[in-house]
């Protein structure tokens, strides 16, 4: 398509020469433009679909794909349900659980929190949180007076394991003198790091037997009813199956596409609209490329009469300024690539070192739910930023290059 005279003319035209520099240092700054944008939107994409991603994969491994609960009251006679839920197929695990809201005291340190009472054995067969353990054993997980809590709780109290820790419960007993709080005091059994800080923070397991005398539920009584499947991505067929399973019809089944499918959404209009914003970027810089071309269009018009008075046709003449302005694109989006993959791809590497540079956190765990700055490339999208880009940059040179090859050669030379 693209013959070798008007390849050695295009470049000719790109190598600047004295007096023509004006237009090439804006086809150097439309290339620059270009490369910013192409990275700069993959590298947001990445950290949008790692967010996502990572987010998605916290509260299904922390609150469950499945939850079972009843209207305003506690899931009596809990075991048969369980036993049931068990043999609906493609369910994985089952974990009953008390909750209750509570305040935590310890020395100096008071905090609100959440108690949540599990099982020893469901507790390690929560691999969310049992495969977080870094201090203490979930085999002293048992008896009436250990708790587990997150080593955000632990830091902030300067908990270790056997350190005291005091509970404080508004649903108390009545007394002559009002409603007296239930208080109570334990040992920190383990220190867990669940990689959220939500939970690391504000979150107290207790064995089950105790969450239940603590919150004076029965010994057959729970508050829900965690579970998780086999496929995530479907499992909605597993909830109907659960629903029919279950005796009591005042019981709710409730899953993560309703309960967390909100927030999910959210972060997918937020990712959709950051990709239009970026889009922006690279959406000016072809208009430099446009204006470029116009000014080099403009500076060669004498040359292009000359070209069209040795026998150029008006396609060569096309295709030369064509070749130009793809050339500004084609390289600003390679470079662009390249740099936004290297840097999704190390990510958190550039962040820990930007943070022993500047002394300052760049990504506050307490603000962004999360212990680490995630990215997640995802190739289709790279391609996609990838034919966006060229597609514009080859847009922006239509207009220029049409222009030149409608050059009349007798009147650009008429004054000559």
């Amino acid at each position: 398509m693209f013959g070798r005279f008007e390849r050695m003319v295009a470049g000719r035209y790109l190598r600047a020469r004295r007096g023509e520099r004006f237009a090439s240092i804006i086809a150097i700054f439309s290339l620059i433009g270009i490369a910013l944008g192409v990275a700069t939107l993959i590298i947001v994409m990445s950290v949008m679909n790692g967010f996502k991603a990572d987010l998605m994969g916290r509260i299904l491994g922390l609150h469950g794909d499945l939850t079972v609960y009843g209207y305003g009251r506690p899931i009596e006679v809990y075991e048969n349900d369980v036993a049931a839920i068990r043999q609906v197929p493609g369910v994985k695990s089952v974990i009953p659980m008390v909750q209750g809201t509570v305040l935590v005291e310890a020395g100096r340190f008071s905090s609100g929190a959440e108690m949540q009472g599990v099982s020893q054995q469901s507790l390690r067969d929560w691999t969310a949180l049992s495969s977080g353990i870094i201090a203490g054993s979930l085999n002293n997980f048992t008896g009436d007076d250990a708790v587990a809590i997150g080593t955000t709780m632990a830091d902030r109290a300067g908990l270790t394991i056997g350190s005291p820790i005091t509970l404080l419960s508004p649903d108390g007993q009545a007394t002559p003198f009002g409603t007296m709080p239930r208080v109570k005091t334990y040992h920190v059994a383990a220190i867990f790091d669940a990689n959220w800080n939500d939970y690391n923070s504000s979150i107290v397991l207790m064995p089950l037997p105790a969450a239940q005398k603590f919150l004076m539920l029965g010994s057959s009584a729970v508050s829900l009813i965690q579970v998780s499947t086999d496929d995530p991505s479907n499992v909605q067929p597993t909830r109907k199956a659960i629903a029919e399973r279950l005796e009591d019809p005042r019981l709710r089944v409730l899953d993560w596409t309703q309960s967390a499918n909100g927030f999910l959404d959210a972060v997918t209009v937020e990712q959709n609209v950051m990709f239009l914003i970026l889009t922006l970027i690279i959406l000016v810089a072809a208009f430099n490329v446009i204006s470029s071309l116009i000014m080099m269009v403009k500076d060669k018009t004498r040359d292009i009469a000359v070209l069209r008075t040795l026998g150029a046709s008006r396609g060569a003449i096309m295709r030369i300024f064509l070749m130009c302005g793809a050339s500004v694109g084609i390289v600003g989006t390679v470079t662009g690539s390249a740099l936004g993959i290297a840097f999704a791809l190390n990510i958190e590497r550039i962040r820990q070192w930007l943070q022993s540079l500047t002394g300052t956190n760049l990504f506050n765990p307490e603000v962004y739910f999360l212990e680490r700055l995630p990215a997640k490339l995802v190739w289709f999208q790279v391609w996609e930023v990838i034919g966006m880009s060229l597609a514009l940059s080859l847009l922006a040179t239509l207009y220029p290059s049409w222009r030149a090859a409608r050059t009349d050669p007798i009147e650009a030379l008429r004054h000559e």
